[in-house]
């Protein structure tokens, strides 16, 4: 009996240190699902997708249209830590305030899920939200 116990604790112990395991980078495809900014959640677009792929640091983001070619309108570095994603935009197609400025987030994958929470340098809150392709 007590040989069960501790297999039992053994096991439970472990399988609580795997579900904290840090991810240590947010590399593949993702395809943007909507957001909540400042309170208004905001669902993906229909008629079109936004796609953002990882590198191991970097990322880049592309609108995606059906009989376009993917056009890519964001690029930037990533840089994670425990529960927080520092994101620095170094190119946007579009005026953007945001443009080497790093902004911080707390991130979490559940699943296939990536959500992105912070505040904005204006001071708006966002939360967002990316599924795994």
């Amino acid at each position: 009996m007590k040989k069960n116990i501790a297999e039992v604790f053994v096991i439970a112990t472990l399988f609580a240190l795997c579900s904290f395991q840090q991810v240590k980078t947010l590399k593949g495809t993702w395809i943007y699902c909507g957001d909540i900014f400042n309170g208004k959640t905001e669902g993906a677009p229909t008629e079109y997708s936004l796609e953002r792929k990882y590198s191991k640091n970097k990322f880049e983001s592309f609108v995606l249209e059906k009989g376009v070619k993917p056009h890519k309108y964001e690029t930037g570095n990533y840089e994670l830590n425990a529960d927080t994603c520092i994101e620095t935009q170094t190119y946007s197609e579009q005026e953007s305030q945001l443009l080497n400025i790093p902004v911080k987030y707390t991130y979490k994958v559940n699943n296939d899920t990536l959500t992105l929470s912070g505040v904005l340098p204006s001071g708006r809150k966002t939360t967002e939200f990316w599924k795994r392709k």
